[in-house]
C-alpha cells in the first residue's frame, strides 16, 4: 500500500543567524522566526509525513505553546513524527521538497541537505529531492521578509497492522 502526504511550512526572517534549514546551520545575517529552530524544510516534512499517515500535524504533536518546543531541533522532532508513522506500518519511501525564497538559495547546500534529510528519514539520499525557487519578486516572498516550502511525502506499508 502506498500514502501520499503534503505539507507546508513559511517563516518570517528575524536578524541574526545562523539560518537552519533541512537540517543544516548555513551561516547568514537572518534566521527563521519561529518557536523551534524554525526549520521550514523539517517542518513541511513533518506534516507531509504525518498526513501520508493520517496522523495529524506537527502543530498538535509539538504545540508552540509548549515550552519545550522553545527552539527545539525540527530533525529531532521530524524523527519522533517519524517513530509514530513507524508505529502505524509506514515507512517513508521518497520525499520531494521545494523552497521558495528569494534570499536563500539552495543550491550550494542541495547536496548537504539531501543527506542530512535522508539520514533523519531512513532512507537513500536518491530518494530526497530539495529544490530552491524563488517567487519572481511577487509578494511577501518576493520582497524578502520570509521564506515558504512545500514537501511532499510518499509511504509505503503498512508493515504490522495498526
Amino acid at each position: 500500500m502506498t500514502r501520499v502526504g503534503i505539507g507546508y511550512d513559511s517563516h518570517r526572517f528575524a536578524a541574526g543567524g545562523p539560518l537552519v534549514l533541512g537540517g543544516l546551520r548555513i551561516e547568514a545575517d537572518v534566521h527563521l522566526d519561529g518557536h523551534s529552530d524554525g526549520d521550514a524544510v523539517c517542518h513541511a516534512l513533518t506534516d507531509a509525513v504525518l498526513g501520508a499517515a493520517g496522523l495529524g500535524d506537527i502543530g498538535a504533536l509539538f504545540p508552540d505553546t509548549a515550552a519545550e518546543n522553545a527552539g527545539r531541533d525540527s530533525i529531532e522532532m521530524l524523527g519522533l513524527a517519524l517513530e509514530r508513522v513507524a508505529a502505524e506500518g509506514w515507512l517513508v519511501a521518497q520525499v520531494d521538497v521545494a523552497v521558495i525564497s528569494e534570499q536563500v538559495k539552495v543550491a550550494p547546500h542541495r547536496e548537504a541537505m539531501r543527506s542530512r534529510l535522508a539520514a533523519a528519514l531512513g532512507v537513500d539520499t536518491r530518494d530526497v529531492s530539495v529544490k530552491g525557487k524563488t517567487n519572481e519578486g511577487m509578494g511577501w516572498i518576493g520582497r524578502g521578509e520570509g521564506i515558504a516550502v512545500i514537501a511532499i511525502a510518499t509511504l509505503k506499508g503498512r508493515l504490522t497492522p495498526a
